[in-house]
């Protein structure tokens, strides 16, 4: 179901507490984020039943309305645009932020309430770690299809005219992307962006292939998307302490010479190899998991990424899988992980044809169902599953069953991986890669596709639909 993203703005913001209310906007690729002066101020019930509206997550920081992908990118910037306008005669923007100063205030003490309450350590890491690479994933993903596409015609054969091309707009992202990590993390921890590249740049700069570390001479993005975080958290650090000491009169010139001279020095003889030696062992540990356990790993993978999802855990194997990328050109977690979404179609689909009298519920699951073939598996798990309890488990079940249905092949020596990260479920087609030919790889990741679908459904259908069903929260 399109919806309109004007329309739909225009109804969330009064929902929400109303322009006064909303400190801060951003999204994801399926939620809207909002920072809120006061998050009791929000009309819940009214807002879960708006027509596009998915569902609803609170999280330590932020008030989450699920809208599924690209509808959420439009209503982010309608509402944006309502936000940026006058109203009823008061100023734009920063101004109008003023006015709400009170409410603003009274409503810190509530959110720093539900910070110290929900933030663990843990969260806290991962939120800025996902803060680092989440922005890079629509590159990752136009690049890797670009990847694919050059890859079918390379193989076939066809219009070598114009494969050199696309090989080069395929690899250029992924040739600097250690710059964009530095430029991100560096922006995440409080450092200038620009320092945080310029020393993540050490990392993939081809001069490097002249030193000598350790008895090892150093080649061009050794270390890779892991030595450059660590390069540029060091810079920020560097950074942060010049600031601190050097006299305003210097600080323009020293607090940068200082940063890159310190930050890369410690890059060149130490941290480029330390992250080296962590992303082999990375790629390693990777293909032996499924090699060696392929089934069982599978089972373990594809089954417990929904509640990893759920609690915001997945984020930690986002720098997994970039680092495979880089090593290896693929990540052979992905294909794996992306079974979870399909046991959750099939546990939805279960539920659709069980409850036929729930209007609501399955007009939820037919809004959310493309999203989640597309492997945008969030409204589904906060839309239906989760608020009925037994289709989550069920839904896992299915995604173990997917899991160890690919981790089996694997363990045969049929790798299958994906060439970006971000999709999944059907959208995870044009990016398939491994160490087979392309007929198998869709082979494989289809059967895998097709067993999540049929144990999920199966499992929910026979156990997972509650006796006495209640709509979604």
């Amino acid at each position: 179901m399109r919806i309109d993203p004007t329309v739909t703005a225009a109804a969330v913001l009064p929902l929400v507490g109303g322009p006064a209310n909303v400190v801060s906007v951003a999204h994801c690729m399926t939620r809207l984020r909002l920072g809120l002066a006061d998050p009791s101020r929000v009309d819940e019930e009214a807002l879960r039943s708006l027509p596009g509206v998915l569902g609803l997550v609170v999280d330590a920081g932020s008030y989450q309305v699920v809208l599924g992908p690209g509808a959420v990118t439009r209503v982010t910037s309608a509402l944006e645009a309502l936000l940026a306008a006058p109203t009823d005669g008061e100023p734009p923007g920063a101004a109008r932020g003023e006015l709400a100063g009170e409410l603003a205030a009274r409503g810190d003490l509530l959110r720093e309430e539900r910070r110290r309450r929900n933030a663990t350590p843990l969260k806290s890491a991962l939120r800025r770690l996902a803060n680092v690479f989440v922005p890079l994933i629509p590159a990752l993903i136009g690049c890797g299809v670009v990847a694919g596409v050059n890859g079918l015609l390379v193989n076939a054969g066809l219009l070598p005219w114009l494969t050199p091309a696309l090989s080069a707009v395929a690899s250029g992202f992924m040739a600097l992307i250690a710059v964009f990590v530095g430029l991100n993390t560096a922006k995440e921890f409080g450092g200038t962006p620009v320092l945080g590249g310029a020393v993540a740049a050490i990392v993939v700069y081809p001069g490097v292939a002249k030193l000598t570390v350790f008895g090892v001479t150093l080649s061009p993005g050794q270390g890779g998307v892991l030595g450059a975080l660590a390069a540029a958290l060091l810079a920020t650090r560097v950074e942060k302490w010049c600031r601190g000491r050097v006299p305003d009169a210097l600080d323009v010139l020293l607090t940068p010479t200082l940063t890159v001279l310190v930050a890369g020095l410690a890059t060149l003889y130490g941290l480029m190899w330390a992250a080296g030696a962590v992303s082999t062992a990375i790629g390693t540990a990777a293909n032996w998991l499924l090699t060696t356990t392929g089934p069982f790993a599978g089972l373990v993978l594809g089954g417990l990424f929904l509640p990893l999802v759920m609690l915001g855990l997945h984020q930690a194997l986002i720098p997994i899988h970039a680092t495979l990328i880089e090593q290896q050109g693929y990540t052979v977690l992905l294909p794996v992980l992306a079974m979870a979404g399909a046991g959750q179609v099939g546990a939805c689909l279960a539920v659709y044809v069980r409850l036929r009298h729930d209007t609501s519920l399955r007009t939820t699951i037919r809004s959310a169902l493309p999203a989640g073939l597309l492997g945008v598996g969030e409204p589904l798990i906060y839309g239906v599953s989760l608020p009925l309890g037994r289709p989550f488990l069920t839904a896992c079940a299915g995604g173990a069953a997917g899991g160890a249905f690919v981790g089996f092949f694997a363990m045969l020596g049929d790798r299958v991986g994906a060439t970006a990260i971000g999709p999944s479920g059907w959208a995870l087609f044009p990016l398939l890669a491994g160490n087979r030919g392309w007929g198998s790889l869709l082979a494989i990741y289809s059967g895998g596709l097709l067993t999540g679908y049929a144990v999920g459904f199966t499992a929910t259908y026979l156990f997972g639909v509650p006796d006495r069903p209640r709509p979604p929260a």
